[in-house]
């Protein structure tokens, strides 16, 4: 099966174990993902303002490129994901916003919405399957106690995600049983680490970020999985004492495509 994939900026440079392991696990699973050609960055965050259209038209661009091959798009950046699937779910349901779209864009490229957008973790719980995933592992991470980090942007707003449970969410906590490993539920697993304030008030996000580590931690967590590189970023420069690491990568040696 071949998928359109969204990687962003970020996963070419800073977390590029993130894009590694999202490709090699893909492969392992059946799946091609097709980088979307000359794709340009999604705009970071999505721009409540509702003039505001030019930070969104890569995204639309990408989604459009997809709708041609008549496939599916699939991001795993938790932040590019969230631009793009708010401005699919804008696309689809604010007409004005979308004919004022459809203007700035060539006339060859007009887009109705219709492409299906899935964040990887979405992929494998509803193309590939989490029972299939199962019987794909090779190195179950049996023992292995797993916190997930779901942070702010997958699964807010709801009605534009349309991922999961935003209070109580249950797919990263199924993958990490599909992969074998032990999930821990702790309190703040899907509170905002702070990152988007770093800059502005650091002292702020250090606290933010080490409440969220600190409950991991009293949980029991061996390690923090998750799919956002500045959730990453943060949580580790604030001095997490479990180890951060990527989704990507406990699926990688979970089917044995990990490289030492």
């Amino acid at each position: 099966m071949k998928l359109s994939y969204f990687p962003g900026c970020t996963l070419k440079n800073k977390a590029q174990d993130l894009d590694t392991y999202a490709r090699k696990s893909a492969l392992a699973l059946g799946i091609k993902l097709e980088e979307i050609e000359e794709w340009q960055c999604c705009g970071g965050v999505f721009t409540t303002s509702n003039d505001e259209i030019a930070t969104k038209l890569s995204s639309v661009r990408a989604l459009a490129d997809a709708k041609e091959k008549g496939q599916a798009l699939v991001s795993v950046c938790s932040a590019c994901h969230n631009v793009i699937k708010q401005t699919n779910h804008a696309m689809q349901n604010d007409r004005e916003f979308a004919d004022k779209v459809n203007r700035y864009l060539s006339p060859d490229i007009q887009y109705d919405g219709s492409t299906k957008v899935y964040h990887y973790l979405e992929m494998l719980r509803d193309i590939v399957g989490f029972d299939e995933l199962a019987k794909k592992v090779v190195n179950p991470l049996s023992g292995k106690k797993i916190g997930a980090y779901y942070g702010c942007l997958l699964l807010r707003p709801v009605k534009a995600m349309e991922m999961d449970d935003p209070e109580n969410p249950e797919i990263m906590e199924d993958f990490i049983r599909a992969i074998g490993g032990e999930p821990v539920i702790y309190p703040y697993r899907n509170e905002c680490c702070g990152g988007y304030i770093a800059l502005e008030d650091p002292e702020l996000a250090k606290k933010k970020s080490n409440m969220v580590t600190d409950s991991a931690a009293r949980a029991g967590a061996d390690c923090i999985v998750t799919a956002c590189p500045l959730c990453k970023y943060n949580l580790v420069k604030n001095g997490s004492d479990v180890p951060v690491i990527y989704f990507t990568e406990l699926l990688a040696e979970a089917l044995g495509v990990k490289e030492d």
